[in-house]
């Protein structure tokens, strides 16, 4: 069969990934039977999914198979056992009008088409839903760009030809869409899937048209899927997990930061390093989680680096509570999860971290891991990462000793959380320090700062 030519009397394989879907895929797959009745196959791609999802899935659908997180993964192992010669990709919160698979036959082999898409419909009460779902069809009828929750098909010979959708993390349907347009131009069909508003509603209509057009914007100008589905879940996107990082820092002042390096690098020049690593953590942070950091201030907000730094990155400044580094840790902590499922806290001298162990940690958060830390070689931690809060964590701990993580893995294990510990970095306190910063290559640069 060419890629131009679907077979109209062929079958539709409708491909669903799926992940912690349990509460509403059953009246989602109620909705398929009519079409399993009519030839079409239900296939139900698991990501992994820790409620029953999989098991409701088996009930209802005519195979259901568990492949590596992510729509993409997902949506290409469905297709390699699909034995329809189309495929139609369905997100588990869209639904179909009524006689969608006469639709896509009848529309691919009048008009020559290797794939396409619906019109969309956006369920929810805000009045600016309609317009979201308007706009998103006249760009795409302008564009020859589809998105998922149109409801992409195409053929299989069309699928093969371009490969299946690339291995990305976001935008695997805008860049499919791409691939597909030199086949052919797409499909554009009228009729309307409907698909939940439950993301828009949830994170605010207008944050999240302004944070899909960004996304959107970066990923023409060629920032890599990878860092904008980290900023896509740090806003919650797709609603499965929002996420904030949180940087500690104190205000540069010459002999109250890195007082034990004064004796090497004079009080200036302690304070100027300082504040040469906090820049580069900010800037660490801001990279990996765009629009989602926040500055933790000591000992008051209002310093000049402070708002510079808020300036130049759009930070929220907050200001450390009162106590001993435990007991501000555990303040700012418990704050930020009020308002995110996973947060992540990170010292402003510990220029070692970078963007990798970031994605890492709030990988293994939204992976379902309780905590996540960062060891340092001198017996404490860089990073702590929480998906929940117990005072108790920070409570009681000889801070500023090489016990410190030794007694919080103590405490993790009394309050029996699955925690992960990434691969330990260095921080920069004491002379011994300045030459393993010096050493670094890629990190020599602070120390010139600091003269």
């Amino acid at each position: 069969m060419s890629v131009l030519e679907p077979n109209c009397a062929t079958s539709i394989s409708i491909i669903v990934p799926v992940l912690d879907e349990a509460a509403t895929l059953p009246g989602i797959l109620e909705g398929l039977q009519p079409f399993r009745s009519r030839g079409c196959e239900v296939l139900v791609v698991d990501g992994g999914s820790r409620d029953a999802t999989a098991e409701l899935a088996r009930e209802a659908a005519d195979r259901v198979l568990v492949a590596q997180r992510g729509r993409a993964s997902q949506m290409n192992a469905g297709a390699a056992v699909a034995r329809g010669d189309i495929f139609l990709f369905l997100h588990a919160d869209t639904r179909l009008p009524e006689d969608a698979d006469a639709l896509i036959r009848a529309g691919l082999a009048a008009n020559g088409r290797a794939w396409g898409r619906f019109d969309v419909r956006i369920e929810g009460r805000h009045p600016l839903l309609r317009v979201v779902a308007g706009t998103m069809n006249l760009r795409s009828r302008l564009s020859g760009i589809a998105t998922g929750d149109q409801a992409l098909f195409m053929t299989r010979a069309a699928f093969d030809a371009v490969g299946g959708f690339p291995a990305v993390e976001l935008m695997e349907d805008i860049a499919v869409s791409g691939r597909l347009k030199r086949l052919s131009p797409p499909l554009c069909l009228y009729d309307r899937v409907t698909t939940s508003g439950r993301r828009w509603e949830k994170n605010g209509v207008l944050r999240t048209i302004v944070l899909m057009w960004w996304l959107r914007l970066q990923y023409f100008f060629g920032v890599s899927p990878e860092r904008l589905a980290r900023a896509y879940r740090g806003h919650g996107g797709g609603g499965k997990i929002a996420s904030r990082i949180l940087v500690f820092a104190r205000a540069p002042v010459a002999g109250e930061v890195k007082t034990r390096l004064i004796s090497a690098l004079g009080a200036e020049g302690a304070a100027r390093l300082y504040a040469a690593m906090a820049r580069q953590c900010i800037a660490t942070a801001a990279r990996s989680l765009p629009g989602a950091v926040q500055l933790w201030c000591t000992p008051s907000e209002t310093h000049a680096f402070f708002a510079q730094a808020q300036a130049e990155w759009g930070l929220s400044l907050y200001a450390q509570a009162d106590g001993d580094i435990g007991a501000r840790m555990s303040a700012a902590l418990r704050a930020a999860l009020q308002k995110a499922d996973a947060v992540l806290l990170i010292g402003s001298d510990v220029p070692s971290i970078t963007e990798d162990d970031i994605n890492a940690a709030l990988s293994a958060l939204a992976a379902g891991r309780d905590a996540v830390f960062a060891p340092t070689l001198d017996g404490g931690y860089a990073l702590v990462g929480l998906r929940r809060h117990d005072a108790r964590l920070f409570e009681g701990i000889a801070w500023s000793t090489p016990q410190v993580m030794a007694q919080t893995r103590e405490r993790l294990r009394e309050l029996g959380w699955n925690w992960l510990e990434l691969s330990a970095r260095w921080d920069v306190d004491t002379e011994a320090d300045l030459a393993r910063l010096a050493a670094d290559s890629r990190l020599a640069p602070l120390l010139k700062q600091g003269g």
